[in-house]
């Protein structure tokens, strides 16, 4: 996926023309990242912006010594890292690559230089920044009031819509993820979501193996979300 392409798919981009496009790819820099490298963590100075060619990026935020909650992981045509960018202030979660992949960096020097020449582009990044925002309230507010039987069942039926396999001629559901990620896309420990699974299966709305999960009833899972 070349550089343009890349920034016509992304919706903060898609309103510039096609020559303020273009000019934005060509301040767009190649990098690529291992698996279970880091790319930053909480704490490092924001200088860049990030988008996804192809692999994934796992945004994960420490609440404890050794519990972390994954706020997103993001794929193929994906942006991230839009905060620091903008403000200059220390990145807010850790960043690491979930798989190998390749990115097109943009430093925010020449970013801030480029939008103080587009305002189409500043009002698409105003509108994105609350987007991004609201989506984090909600995220607090499933932790505050929600259980984790509802936050499963909506967790579960967002990765089907986006992440899942949808089997031929059948309403099974394949998703790709261990237990210890699926408990921190939640917010909760591995234990609590291992039994809440457990119950799952013996109602025959889910299925598991090593590093999989079917989803057998999503219309089931869909009445848990709340």
């Amino acid at each position: 996926m070349s550089p343009g392409s890349l920034l016509k798919k992304i919706s903060m981009f898609e309103a510039l023309s096609i020559k303020d496009r273009e000019e934005l790819a060509q301040l767009l820099r190649y990098q690529t990242i291992k698996k279970g490298e880091i790319l930053f963590r909480k704490g490092d100075e924001g200088t860049a912006l990030y988008l996804i060619k192809s692999g994934r990026i796992r945004i994960v935020l420490k609440v404890r010594l050794e519990d972390e909650m994954t706020l997103a992981v993001l794929s193929d045509g994906d942006f991230f890292g839009e905060m620091s960018l903008l403000d200059g202030l220390p990145r807010s979660a850790d960043a690491s690559a979930h798989e190998d992949t390749e990115l097109y960096v943009l430093n925010r020097t020449d970013f801030i230089r480029f939008l103080m020449h587009s305002e189409h582009a500043m009002k698409a990044i105003l509108y994105t920044l609350s987007t991004r925002l609201r989506k984090t309230d909600d995220l607090l507010g499933e932790t505050a009031f929600l259980n984790i039987s509802s936050r499963l069942a909506k967790r579960l039926v967002e990765l089907a819509e986006t992440r899942g396999i949808h089997q031929a001629g059948s309403m099974h559901v394949e998703l790709t993820l261990t237990q210890k990620e699926l408990a921190s896309l939640v917010g909760v420990s591995r234990e609590s979501i291992n039994k809440e699974l457990k119950r799952w299966r013996a109602r025959n709305l889910v299925a598991t193996s090593r590093n999989r999960l079917i989803i057998t009833d999503l219309a089931a899972i869909r009445k848990h979300v709340r």
